[in-house]
């Protein structure tokens, strides 16, 4: 399998498979009021995932906790910086340190996000520090794919690319996110990260807005329309609605409506032959560990009957 960057051929069989095995895993975000804790109890869970950005230093004491944990766990590394949607490139120092990580790590997956952060501004290139969303429209698909493949080139293995909940939209795009994504990897052979809180969260906030009736349906129709051999890892986590908002802040467990929709999901993608994982996202207003554990095996129970079903 090939995907086009410019004349070059991208050979796909290069890439490290995003799974050992097929398999339906789940593992949790591992914060730092945990990280004790869980290198001294080692509670069950299939990985862990981190802030890649968080490890980018050639040393210190957050690294060596890290290599650590990955004696104990498979670690999933999900960055927020790389910006892949930005018409100015990826910056060339985050993706060196990034490849240093990886190699040194080894994770069982490496993600990020489609949204753009990096532009100029006055003649110099500058970092919004922030998840910015992008149209979705032939322009910034073609930004995004070479970004993507640039990536992946220099990791020599796929990358998984994350939905975004945004809170504004582009009169400019011309097709939805999940005909958006479905191209995507298509056109790259990057994996997809469904965050089915974000989808929920957009669904909300457009209902808010007047644009949308039943949220949890318009999702299911989401889900619907993405093709499942590219999903590869699915997150939920809780959201803060204030009124005129919905806030997608990692900050509660999950609520029900996601774990209606979360089902769902598994439905559509359980079956993926490269396996799939799911990831409970927690960062704000952090609870006790076993809060995050039993979220997790929460998730597990709702994954029960997809398992089932894939060994009849």
């Amino acid at each position: 399998m090939t995907s086009e960057r410019g004349d070059q051929p991208f050979d796909m069989d290069r890439l490290v498979p995003a799974m050992d095995s097929p398999s339906l895993t789940t593992g949790i975000g591992w914060r730092h009021p945990h990280y004790a804790q869980m290198l001294e109890e080692r509670p069950t869970l299939d990985f862990l995932e981190v802030h890649s950005e968080n490890f980018f230093a050639q040393g210190g004491a957050a690294l060596a906790v890290l290599q650590q944990a990955r004696e104990a766990y498979p670690v999933s590394l999900h960055g927020v910086g790389l910006a892949l949607g930005s018409a100015a490139g990826v910056d060339p120092w985050h993706l060196e340190q990034l490849a240093a990580l990886v190699a040194r790590i080894e994770p069982v997956r490496v993600s990020d996000h489609a949204s753009f952060a990096r532009g100029t501004w006055g003649g110099t290139t500058v970092h919004a520090a922030d998840l910015l969303p992008i149209a979705f429209h032939r322009h910034s698909l073609d930004v995004l794919c070479t970004n993507v493949q640039q990536v992946q080139e220099r990791l020599k293995r796929r990358l998984h690319i994350e939905n975004l909940s945004a809170y504004v939209q582009f009169s400019s795009s011309d097709m939805s996110e999940a005909e958006f994504l479905a191209e995507l990897a298509s056109r790259t052979g990057c994996g997809l990260l469904v965050d089915v809180n974000n989808i929920y969260v957009n669904a909300l906030n457009e209902c808010i807005a007047g644009n949308m009736g039943d949220p949890v349906a318009a999702c299911r129709h989401w889900l619907d329309r993405i093709p499942p051999r590219a999903v590869s890892e699915l997150h939920v986590a809780g959201h803060r609605d204030c009124g005129d908002i919905v806030i997608d802040d990692h900050g509660s467990r999950v609520c029900g409506a996601v774990w209606q929709i979360y089902s769902h999901a598994l439905a559509c993608f359980g079956g993926a032959p490269d396996g799939l994982a799911t990831l409970v996202e927690w960062d704000t207003d952090i609870p006790a560990l076993q809060v995050l554990l039993d979220e997790a095996a929460h998730a597990r129970a709702l994954q029960l009957p997809v398992g089932e079903k894939a060994m009849a």
